[in-house]
């Protein structure tokens, strides 16, 4: 295995792109320099465009060392606009200046450090190729240099470089916005050495957190290949069919299992210039001899009014879509105006697309309606481009589905569809349509669709690996190292590949959790329910866990195989005991709940809550009580109760007092009022954080808990901590006293709420609820510094949670929640 290590990376112009490349660097903690011009160059060479699709636009501040000069001003000007976009591509928004500010006329030198340089400019060529000269002799002999493109030729760039340089420069495509889009694209040159392109490949899967896709160099590469040929696509059957793009928008989103923005949402969001600069890469890079769909590549008419109006989408506030208000109007190409949006497709197709894959195409062929002809014409033509350029653009099918399910947030990919269906008769579908004049193409489908190995096999993907038309075989995964870090990676339809739900030893199982172990030596709880959700027997199986895991093994880690971790309490399973009993009955469910905490607190062995996700209310609850978090970078964790009208009842109050009175004891600042008025603001407001860098920030994670940014690695890491808590001899916390802010503590937050209530920013009964949980997190009636316990705050917590449960106004905001999904302010 390569001892290669990226310490240091240089990201070479600070555009859309550049700069949040550069802060997801920040996020995972990876020193970065970002370059550009020096500020009087400015209009010489502008910053790097993005690549499609979701969002994002770049730039931010930078710290003075490392020059923070005048001629920095373009690089600091983008590394401060990061704070504000949105969504945040900083896990914390001052962290920017961690990115360190350069221009190529002062600081090349500093690219001797690095040993990544991700180049990130215009996609210009001759631009491109102007900087590779400039900055070749000040590389590292042993760094990787790759560029951002997103669809220029990589091979003529790296003829550029020294003969030395060369075998170290290849393509990286990340997507935008680079933190949260999965999708990294690899594209080698001949020239690329094997062992760098896997080096790249293993930091930017384990460090940056991505799924890695190797493509060949062509136009645009796979994802944007056959992304921008489907909405092109999927616009001329528009046409085609007199569909309005906010009905188009609703078949094309969810209910077709596609991202829940649709097609032209999508497009506004990318940017339409984004989206007409790489619809130019293909009209420029191919022709009608190299791609048979070539003619239905012309910028459509509504994309070039739009473009002639400056409407780019959601950066100028108008694109297809318009908000004026609260109302959503829509582009209308014969006035080139907008007019009211808000259409919805027929229902009957979204009952059509709820059915079986087979059932599911063949409705669709069949349909008599407008809405129906034109789903099933954007999958025949989705099926028949990526079968005619696979053997050009990937290795294998596989890289097409991955590339579609990460780049563009698909369920499926379309060979995975096409499986699905019955890969022979949806074969024969699609070439009588060809054959008919009914595609956007003449070209036939490739032989080997019909004959041979995958015929036989009845799809592209097998147990045995997926379909290479290059080969004719089915080849498997290319498996690195590193990858032995995903325990149960993503698959593709058919791969044969065992899940998480029936791996391993299964020790005890019921319906609401599953105990089990892959080694022997850790115990793992995956919880079954829906959004796993923290019933009563959820506790009860948890406890029993803990109990197994004392006396077998040598931890407990709580993983639940996918998002979330846990959405909270089952509030709908109480409510039936509430009807029978009365109050008592929630009494008594959440006293087990505070116990099941505490015995998970005070486990014998180490209890790792493996994160992924959502961790609220309960959930939240949970992981605050285990003994360490490990946590996937993109997961969300709070205290949300009040939101329907309640309290933290399961611990979480308890804990924001403890932790109060811990860390005030470790702080020169003895005021414990004012560690405690951190936890009641977080829990009182429902504060949730947005990456598990700001839950450390609001006091949810500790510095010793762990982030991980890929999310298949989070298993493996929990299951490695477990044992190396273990290992160091883990002996549980002692249950001790600590003291409390008291009554006068109370009275100081209930000053501050007063205000708040009067000047109309919270209602009454939010002013209640925050007087109940500032009554707990404060000891309650007592003087302050009084020593009390965890059981005694618990009992307060659970007080204030039933106080509040017979409260007709917390009952409105339950049901409202339950009936409508949605948090009811009253």
């Amino acid at each position: 295995m390569s001892k290669f290590r990226i310490k240091k990376v240089a990201v070479l112009g600070a555009g859309v792109m550049g700069a949040q490349i550069a802060a997801h660097l920040v996020n995972v903690r990876v020193p970065v320099v970002l370059f550009d011009l020096p500020a009087n160059d400015a209009p010489t060479l502008p910053a790097s465009r993005g690549s499609l699709p979701p969002e994002g636009a770049g730039a931010a501040l930078g710290r003075p060392g490392g020059g923070a000069g005048p001629k920095n001003g373009i690089a600091l000007k983008a590394i401060e606009g990061l704070k504000k976009l949105k969504p945040s591509p900083l896990g914390l928004a001052d962290e920017a200046t961690l990115i360190q500010p350069a221009n190529y006329e002062e600081h090349l030198a500093l690219l001797a450090g690095c040993d990544l340089v991700i180049e990130a400019i215009a996609e210009r060529m001759d631009w491109k190729l102007d900087l590779y000269a400039k900055i070749a002799p000040h590389l590292a002999p042993h760094a990787i240099v790759a560029s951002n493109t997103s669809g220029l030729s990589i091979t003529k760039m790296g003829e550029a470089l020294p003969a030395a340089v060369a075998p170290r420069f290849c393509g990286i495509h990340f997507f935008n916005p680079p933190r949260y889009m999965q999708l990294v694209e690899l594209i080698p040159t001949p020239a690329t050495a094997a062992q760098v392109l896997d080096d790249l490949e293993t930091f930017v899967t384990s460090t940056l957190g991505k799924a890695v896709v190797r493509a060949k160099d062509t136009p645009n590469f796979i994802a944007n290949r056959i992304g921008v040929a489907g909405m092109l696509g999927t616009i001329k059957e528009v046409e085609n069919h007199g569909l309005t793009y906010d009905v188009v928008d609703d078949l094309t989103g969810k209910k077709l299992g596609r991202a829940s923005s649709g097609t032209f949402r999508t497009a506004d969001v990318v940017g339409l210039d984004t989206m007409a600069h790489v619809i130019k890469t293909l009209q420029d890079t191919l022709t009608a001899e190299t791609d048979p769909f070539y003619g239905s590549f012309a910028t459509p008419p509504a994309l070039k009014a739009l473009l002639e109006l400056g409407n780019l989408g959601q950066k100028t506030k108008a694109g297809f879509y318009k908000k004026v208000g609260r109302e959503v109007l829509r582009f209308e190409l014969e006035s080139r105006d907008y007019v009211p949006a808000g259409q919805k497709a027929d229902a009957v197709y979204e009952r059509m697309l709820k059915k079986p894959a087979a059932q599911r195409l063949q409705l669709l062929r069949e349909a008599e309606g407008a809405e129906g002809r034109f789903l099933w014409a954007i999958l025949r033509n989705s099926f028949h481009y990526a079968a005619v350029h696979l053997a050009s653009i990937a290795d294998t099918a596989r890289d097409v589905d991955f590339a579609m399910r990460w780049g563009f947030g698909m369920r499926q990919g379309p060979f995975e569809l096409w499986q699905e269906a019955g890969w022979l008769q949806v074969a024969r579908w699609v070439q009588e349509d060809i054959d008919a004049g009914k595609a956007l193409s003449k070209a036939p489908l490739p032989q080997w669709v019909f004959e041979g190995p995958v015929a036989q096999a009845g799809g592209v993907h097998t147990p045995e690996g997926s379909f290479n038309p290059t080969t004719g075989r089915f080849e498997p995964l290319r498996r690195l190292p590193v990858h032995a870090r995903q325990l149960f990676p993503e698959g593709v339809l058919g791969d044969g590949a065992q899940g998480f739900a029936t791996a391993g030893t299964t020790v005890h199982e019921d319906a609401s959790v599953r105990l089990w172990t892959l080694d022997h030596e850790v115990l793992i709880a995956s919880i079954k329910t829906k959004m796993h959700a923290i019933s009563p027997e959820v506790a009860e199986a948890l406890t029993r866990g803990v109990e197994l895991a004392e006396q077998d093994y040598q931890g407990l880690v709580v993983w639940s195989g996918d998002e979330p971790f846990s959405a909270g309490a089952d509030l709908q399973s109480m409510l039936p005991a509430f009807m029978a009993v009365g109050v008592a009955a929630i009494e008594d469910a959440e006293g087990f709940l505070q116990q099941t905490m505490l015995r998970l607190r005070y486990a014998a062995v180490p209890v790792v809550s493996a994160i992924r996700g959502l961790a609220l209310g309960g959930g939240c609850e949970l992981a605050i009580h285990s003994a360490r978090r490990v946590v996937a970078m993109e997961s969300y964790i709070g205290l949300v109760e009040v939101g329907v009208g309640l309290v933290p009842g399961a611990g979480g109050l308890t804990y924001i007092a403890r932790r109060a009175a811990e860390n005030a004891a470790t702080s020169t600042d003895k005021d414990l009022l004012k560690f405690v008025s951190e936890g009641f603001t977080a829990a009182a407001m429902a504060k949730v954080g947005t990456s598990a860098l700001e839950s450390r920030q609001l006091g949810y994670l500790l510095d010793s808990d762990i982030v991980v940014p890929h999310k298949d690695e989070l298993l493996y890491v929990a299951l490695a901590e477990a044992k190396a808590m273990a290992n160091a001899g883990w002996r549980p916390p002692l249950k001790r006293q600590f003291p409390v802010a008291g009554r006068n503590g109370k009275a100081t937050i209930l000053g501050q709420l007063v205000n708040m209530r009067d000047g109309g920013f919270i209602s009454q009964h939010d002013f209640h609820i925050a007087g109940l949980i500032a009554g707990v997190v404060t000891g309650g009636d007592v003087d302050a510094g009084t020593l009390v316990d965890e059981e005694y705050l618990m009992a307060l917590e659970r007080q204030a949670f039933c106080a509040l449960i017979v409260h007709p106004k917390t009952q409105e905001r339950i049901l409202g929640l339950l009936n409508t999904g949605k948090p009811l302010r009253n």
